[in-house]
This record gives structure tokens, sequence and C-alpha cells, in this order.
């Protein structure tokens, strides 16, 4: 509000008008305190979207088999050779592994023409000087050509290719003299290329005296305990046999690698109390949210009350004033009922294998009995993780991580519509769409707000008028009065 000089009449001006436009804003407070509350309404949506997302992220990670493996394979003998890992299908079967020949990727390397090079080399000096070198130099590999001027560095060089040519690395090694660019991919080989020595620019693997070998496979011999022997090649450097996942890092020489695997329930028990603590935390956030009391006679401060309040002040109304915002909230309650159903339509197994639910009044907490659940993966570990995950065997079966996904996928959705969420950001701070309900609605109050004040300012420049042209009609009677007194005395 704009502060106006008083004149001779003695009227305080800016007293009465600050006095009849504090009745006028009104309106205009109840419709930002309106405002405000759809804004924090919004914000407490989109907090319980990030915990959605973080929820339904974890269990697409724990629905993978690697999360609940129950398998542990270990290596005895030649432990320097063979690195073993157990999948979930893994066969106890102990197997007896030697290396006779490693996979080898494709690669170019010079011979012994760079001795006494660094990396600070530049290839005019590779080939005695200026007057013996050419301009430039091309590598043609792999369909990609790669131009280098005569003064670059071996280590430009080095790092160009890396850089553009994606499917190899290529290195140098000062101490051997020795140029190496090795394929990215095992099984697959380089194609170079050169142009004619007589053609500028030269081919650099020609000015290096590069050869080519082509990738090579490795061979694996593996032995079962059951009897048999079958030696398997391989393009890469790993191997899955029997459900066991070999990682090959040398040959074992005379001293064969000792592959035995056992049940070991200690990763999906893990598993297990981490998916339950976060079922926990996301559906007692949102009954917390649903239950939370709602103060009614605490609206959203205006601007003009926070000034007369301390800071401790309007941070306790504010936090009653925004408590129970999604009291009894539909979407919740609906969330909140699904996801008991999917826990409530597999309890007689979850309760078989030590998960619980609490008293009546924890709302679906779950229990975990450690010692019951581990017993359970170490004797029948399939069937357990079948109600998680599902069952091969039952392509009809609703495994519990599923049947929560999609439940939270569809309030999601509905998230979305309302209030313009997005279902794969995780950051609570996450724009918000304006084409959702709340977001036509946060419009609609804008533009409200907008026409408002814009009212607000016409009432007080017409206040202003009417009481400036009040005071100066009572000053120019007070002068007229004078005037006349004089005259009679």
């Amino acid at each position: 509000m704009s502060m106006r000089v008083n004149g001779f009449s003695g009227m305080d001006i800016d007293s009465m008008v600050k006095s009849l436009m504090t009745v006028k804003r009104v309106p205009l407070d109840k419709l930002s305190q309106q405002k405000q509350t759809l804004e924090w309404t919004r914000d407490s949506y989109r907090e319980m979207n990030s915990k959605i997302v973080q929820f339904n992220d974890k269990l697409a990670k724990l629905s993978k088999s690697e999360a609940l493996n129950t398998k542990k394979s270990t290596v005895s003998g030649n432990t320097t050779a063979v690195k073993a890992e157990a999948r979930a299908d893994a066969n106890p079967t102990a197997m007896t592994v030697e290396v006779t020949k490693l996979a080898q990727k494709a690669n170019m390397q010079t011979g012994a023409g760079l001795e006494g090079a660094t990396l600070n080399t530049t290839l005019e000096q590779l080939v005695g000087g200026s007057g013996s070198a050419q301009d430039t130099y091309e590598l043609h590999i792999n369909d990609k050509s790669v131009t280098f001027l005569k003064t670059d560095k071996l280590s430009t060089v080095i790092a160009r290719i890396n850089s553009e040519v994606s499917t190899v690395n290529a290195s140098f090694d000062e101490v051997s003299g020795k140029l190496t660019i090795t394929s990215k991919e095992y099984g697959k080989d380089i194609t170079a290329t050169g142009q004619d020595k007589t053609a500028k620019p030269s081919s650099l693997t020609t000015l290096l005296g590069m050869t080519t070998n082509a990738a090579q496979k490795g061979e694996v011999k593996v032995t079962s305990e059951l009897g048999g022997t079958k030696t398997y090649t391989t393009d890469s450097d790993r191997l899955t046999v029997n459900g066991i996942n070999l990682t090959i890092l040398q040959t074992t020489g005379g001293t064969p690698s000792q592959i035995t695997t056992q049940s070991d329930p200690a990763k999906a028990v893990e598993t297990i109390k981490s998916f339950v603590d976060s079922y926990n935390e996301l559906l007692g956030l949102m009954n917390s949210k649903v239950d939370e009391q709602k103060y009614r006679d605490f609206p959203p401060l205006t601007d003009e009350q926070k000034k007369d309040m301390k800071e401790d002040e309007i941070k306790k109304w504010e936090e009653k004033a925004k408590s129970g915002l999604l009291k009894n909230d539909s979407i919740l309650s609906s969330t909140v009922t699904s996801m008991r159903s999917v826990i409530s339509s597999n309890y007689k197994e979850l309760s078989e294998i030590g998960i619980t639910t609490g008293q009546y009044y924890e709302n679906g907490k779950l229990y975990i009995d450690e010692a019951k659940l581990t017993e359970a993966l170490t004797t029948n570990p399939d069937k357990m993780l079948s109600i998680f995950t599902g069952s091969l065997s039952d392509p009809k079966s609703k495994p519990i991580f599923s049947e929560l996904s999609s439940e939270l996928d569809d309030t999601l959705d509905l998230f979305s519509k309302k209030v313009g969420t997005s279902k794969f950001d995780t950051n609570a701070s996450m724009n918000l769409k304006t084409e959702s309900i709340m977001g036509e609605q946060l419009k609609e109050y804008n533009k409200r707000i907008f026409d408002m004040e814009r009212k607000m300012t016409n009432w007080e420049t017409r206040y202003y008028k009417q009481f400036t042209a009040m005071e100066q009609a009572m000053s120019q009677l007070q002068s007229q009065s004078s005037s006349l007194t004089s005259y009679l005395q």
C-alpha cells in the first residue's frame, strides 16, 4: 500500500485507507490461504509419489533371481584360475575344471620398431624427422577413419583412437615399446585397411608396422563328480555350466579347480528382511498420512499475520496447518487396502515361512521369525521363493513382488492424473506437470488472485482520491471560515 502525505485537515488518510482495505482484503486472504493449502497438499502427494516409486524400483531389483539366490559356489584347488558364482538354479553336483586355453580378444600390435619411444614421441620422430615424414597419417579400423598430423604425440594418437573408435582400446607400453589396439569384445575381429604407400595420407598401420591377430577361442574341460568329461570352447572369459557362472582368469596348468555348490540362504534372508522393512516403512507412512489429525482452526498464515509473530510461533502454527492434508485420502486409503490384500492372499504361505502381521492396531505391519525363514530357505528354497517371484511351473501364479508392483503402478497413475507427478522420478522435488487436476486448480487460483489484486489496487486508488478530495474541501472551507472571521472582526 502506498503512503500518502496527510494534509492540513488533520485527517490520517493512510490509517483510514488501511482500515478500509483490511476489510476488503479478507476475501483475497482467504483465496491465498486456499491456494497455499493446495500447494502444500500437492507437495504431500509428491512426497508420497517419490516413496512409492522408490519402493517399486526396489521390488524390480528384488525380483531378480540373484537377489534371492540361496546357492553358493566355492572354488578349491587352483583358486586363481577360475572364479565361480552360483545362480539360483545352480546344480549342486561338484565339478573339476581345467582351463587349457584362454580366449583371446582380437588385437593389432607393433613389432619391435618403437623401442625408446615414449608417450611424448611424435609420429614425425618415429620416422627420423620431418624430411621423411608425411604431413598426415590415417588409420582405417572397423569402418572408422582417424587422421593424425605428423606432429601428434603417441599420447594424442592413443587418446583419439579411444575416443573416436568405440569398438577398440588403444594403449602404449613404454617398457616394451609396443602400441596395442585391442577389440573391446571377445570373438569380434578387427578389420584394418591401409592406403597405397605412395598415396597421401599414408597409413598409420604401415608407419608403425602393426600386425593384426584374430580373436581366439578358449578351451575348458569340465569333469562331473557323477562321471563324464566335456570340453567347452568359449569366445570369452565366461562360461556357464550346471547353473554356475565361471569366470576364466588363467590356465590351470597341472592343478585343476574344484567347484562345489551348497545351500546358503544368508543372501535371500537379507533380501526378504530388506523387503519387509521397506514394505513396513511405506505402509506406515501411508497409514500415518490417512490418519493424521487435521487442525481446521489453523489455516495458512497471511503475510500480515506473520509480521506480528515470532519465527518459532510461525513454525509451530504451520506444522498444525500442514497436518492432515491427506487425511482419509481416497487414493492412499485404497492403496493401503490393496497392499494389505496382496499380503492377505498369501498369508498362509507367508506364515509357514515365518512372516506374520502384528496386532490389528498396527494396520498390517509385517514381522519376521528369522530362524523359521532361514530353515524354510534351506529345506525348500524354490517353493518358498515362488511366493515372492512366481513359480516357473505355474504361469498363473501371482507372486507378491509383481502383485504389489502392479497395485502401486495404479496408484502412480492416479497421482499423475491428479497431481502431475511422474511414475519414474524418485526425487521428492520433481517438477509437476500443469496438465493435471490440481495443476488446473492452481491456475484458476492464480487467475482469481490476480484479478482480485487488481481490484484491490483500484479500490485503494479510489479511496485515496475520495479522501484527498474531502481533505481539499475541508481545507477550502477552513480557509473561507478564517477569511469570514477576519472580515467580521
